[in-house]
């Protein structure tokens, strides 16, 4: 009997996050377009889905309307809306992390994707790396450094500058007008700043700065990462340390596939800024594809996520073992 081929149902890990990725990408892109989300200054209000999102507070103004009725406008247009978003990011993230990062950000995807290009130019994913990677990929694949990569470098920090420029003028202005005076050539003087200051600015820090921002500047992956840290049973990379002996063979696949600069075999307080992305994860099942015992890197929760929020690694190893004789008896 032929077996079925179930297409899409087996992708991959990094496949199913590189399409969360992209669509989150299109959907940053698009979102002032279609009126989904945006903030108009010449309206000055937001227009939410293609509907005009305001505070209510006209009818107030205009006298037509108590100061109580104002307040409680405020509260389901303003307050509560903000509060059950944040609500539910800082839920997410005590329970697995840095989802919204590793899966959504359109940031964060275009880090990864610099990282590569640049890796292919001098063999490191961030310039302020001291040492460089292996040529060696975790799958057998070998990537080489050529400088004839910087042809491609230069143009994608500037092309991604750029782009992240436009678009953000798009969610402050009508992304019609915005498009509209970018292929007339006919921008306004302060259209103009804005975006040349924009690009600049975004072009320094995807080219210098990208890691540090995700790591120490953002305030959504910040706030993340505190929700994570304070739930010792959340989701996180578990590293089997009374295995530790397995990684002889190894040369650091996991370390070095990490767009975050991270160490995966570290206790989970080294690992604050940990994206869950996974790709240490997929790096170690290759590299030990051939140890019958399987991968020493795995997402964990609840008791095995106790052992990596030990403060050090002799202690993680410790409640490992006991978990380990837990389960054979």
């Amino acid at each position: 009997m032929r077996r079925r081929h179930r297409g899409w149902l087996v992708w991959t890990v990094q496949r199913w996050r590189q399409f969360t990725q992209c669509g989150f990408f299109l959907l940053f892109v698009l979102a002032p377009v279609f009126d989904i989300f945006r903030l108009d200054l010449n309206l000055k209000h937001f227009i939410l889905f293609g509907m005009d999102w305001t505070l209510g507070l006209d009818a107030f103004l205009a006298g037509k309307a108590t100061a109580a009725q104002a307040a409680v406008s405020m509260l389901w247009r303003a307050f509560l809306p903000i509060v059950a978003a944040g609500a539910a990011l800082i839920y997410a993230s005590w329970k697995w992390g840095r989802l919204y990062c590793g899966w959504l950000c359109p940031h964060f995807s275009i880090v990864e994707t610099i990282n590569q290009t640049l890796r292919r130019a001098i063999g490191k994913q961030s310039l302020w790396d001291r040492e460089k990677l292996p040529a060696q990929n975790a799958d057998g694949s070998r990537t080489e450094a050529d400088a004839i990569w910087w042809l491609g470098v230069i143009p994608l920090v500037i092309l991604c500058a750029v782009l992240w420029a436009v678009v953000l003028l798009t969610y402050l202005l009508p992304p019609a007008e915005i498009y509209h005076n970018l292929w007339r050539g006919t921008l306004t003087r302060n259209q103009a700043i804005f975006l040349s200051a924009a690009s600049l600015a975004f072009f320094v820090e995807f080219m210098f700065a990208r890691h540090l921002f995700c790591r120490y500047a953002c305030a959504v992956g910040l706030f993340q990462s505190l929700a994570w840290m304070a739930n010792d049973t959340a989701m996180v990379v578990g590293f089997r340390r009374e295995r530790a002996s397995d990684c002889a063979g190894c040369f650091s696949a996991c370390d070095q596939v990490c767009p975050m600069r991270l160490q995966p075999r570290s206790v989970k307080r080294v690992m604050f800024a940990c994206v869950q992305c996974g790709q240490c994860v997929d790096a170690c099942h290759q590299t030990q594809s051939a140890n019958p015992d399987g991968s020493l890197l795995s997402w964990v929760n609840q008791a095995r996520a106790e052992s990596e929020a030990a403060l050090t690694g002799s202690q993680a190893r410790s409640i490992q073992i006991k978990l380990v004789r837990d389960d054979k008896e």
